[in-house]
């Protein structure tokens, strides 16, 4: 199966063409991946990456079988261009489209190394990040949360992690791990069990965690006739 898989949760913009084997040995193969940077860039920046990572691969868009979608945690703007367009695709394609947790992703991929439990931990933006906490085959044990680098540092020692991963891993003061972001290979990974059974528990949704700094306005106050 080829699946596209997208992610903007971060300031990263990813996308590539993933290759899924349908047994579980060595289930993935990134055919092509393209990451570009920009935090307020998203909108720009994601379908230029996923058709120059299609291209790479020499996959169309019509030869795909699925999309999969990083669900976040991330802020509002940036994660909704990469959920909005995965769901166009979807439907022009007329393929499925599964999400998955951002830092799941990056868990994925960062599994291997610790040897112990570890963090995912990302920038949430207003002093704050976003983490998740998951054993060594990188299985979530916490998580996601949202808040202070302080607030988090003050649970290390309960956690018992060894080790971090994620665009602000530093700022936990344990050893960081690769990646920073998202790659196509953690994202579709992660889904590969639903991707191949076809398995959808409804439409992705987005873990944004906290409010939107936009709302809606409120009833106009009446005004006094003279």
């Amino acid at each position: 199966m080829l699946v596209l898989a997208v992610d903007t949760a971060t300031s990263a913009v990813t996308a590539g063409v993933v290759e899924l084997a349908s047994g579980p040995a060595n289930p993935v193969r990134t055919r092509a991946a393209r990451v570009a940077y920009g935090a307020r860039s998203h909108g720009e920046l994601l379908m230029p990456a996923v058709l120059d990572a299609c291209a790479a691969a020499d996959t169309p868009l019509r030869d795909l079988d699925a999309i999969v979608v990083g669900t976040g945690p991330g802020p509002f703007t940036g994660l909704r261009v990469g959920m909005v367009t995965a769901f166009a695709l979807a439907d022009a394609l007329d393929v499925p489209v599964h999400g998955v947790c951002s830092l799941d992703a990056i868990a994925a991929d960062a599994a291997a190394a610790p040897g112990g439990r570890f963090l995912v931990v990302t920038d949430a933006r207003r002093r704050e990040v976003y983490w998740a906490a998951y054993d060594e085959q990188g299985g979530r044990l916490s998580g996601p949360h949202v808040e202070a680098p302080a607030a988090l540092a003050e649970r290390l020692s309960a956690l018992k992690a060894v080790a971090a991963a994620g665009g602000s891993a530093g700022l936990t003061g344990l050893p960081v791990l690769e990646p920073a972001s998202p790659s196509p290979g953690g994202l579709v990974t992660v889904a590969a069990d639903a991707v191949r059974t076809g398995r959808s528990d409804g439409p992705p949704q987005p873990l944004y965690l906290r409010r939107p700094d936009a709302v809606a306005a409120g009833t106009r106050k009446r005004v006094s006739a003279p």
